[in-house]
């Protein structure tokens, strides 16, 4: 739901310091991948339940995720790089839940919940983006991206909210992970009905 804002406050930062990596040779998929092993490390800080240490990665995780499209605007964007930067997100961010229940056994329940509504979301937002792309559909309300990226109640930054949440109050993770569940299947729905608006009419040829 933020996104779009945020975008427009971060990318002249997370440019200028692409900008800089670039130019020292740094590719857009090798941060890609430090992300996701940092994001890896905080999955293991939350099954050992050390929460600020998962904050602290979780917030590097995010940083390399940004600079990730810096560097891939300044050089060029690879379809490899659009495929790895969605796909390890969304592991990573399937990941937060589950690797919390491994140190909070008893949250097993809501964290299943909150993963589920992570696949409705996300699985939504795929289909749509690949039915845009047939059809010659693009957007940049998001900025310049690999694939169309369909807002939502539910996007990156609320996402990201949560898990600092987590991290900050895990005794709440319950709680939180059913409302962002349901905020999730809200989005999710709401895909499917921008969806079926949009692609009922036949493509023109």
């Amino acid at each position: 739901m933020f996104d779009a804002g945020l975008r427009r406050l971060i990318d002249p930062v997370s440019d200028a310091v692409g900008a800089w990596l670039a130019r020292r040779g740094l590719s857009a998929n090798a941060i890609t991948v430090a992300g996701f092993l940092v994001g890896c490390g905080a999955w293991a800080a939350l099954a050992w339940k050390n929460y600020l240490l998962a904050l602290a990665l979780i917030a590097g995780n995010r940083v390399l995720d940004g600079l990730d499209g810096a560097v891939a605007r300044k050089m060029g964007p690879t379809d490899l790089g659009g495929y790895l930067d969605i796909t390890l997100d969304f592991l990573f961010y399937a990941g937060v839940p589950f690797f919390f229940a491994v140190g909070e056994p008893d949250a097993a329940l809501p964290a299943c919940f909150l993963v589920f509504a992570f696949v409705a979301s996300g699985s939504t937002f795929l289909a749509f983006a690949a039915i845009a792309a047939k059809r010659g559909i693009t957007t940049e309300a998001r900025g310049k991206k690999g694939i169309y990226y369909l807002g939502g109640l539910t996007e990156g930054a609320e996402t990201i909210a949560l898990f600092v949440a987590v991290c900050l109050w895990p005794a709440h993770f319950a709680v939180m992970a059913w409302v962002f569940g349901g905020l999730c299947l809200v989005t999710a729905a709401t895909r499917i009905a921008e969806a079926v608006s949009t692609f009922s009419t036949t493509p023109p040829a």
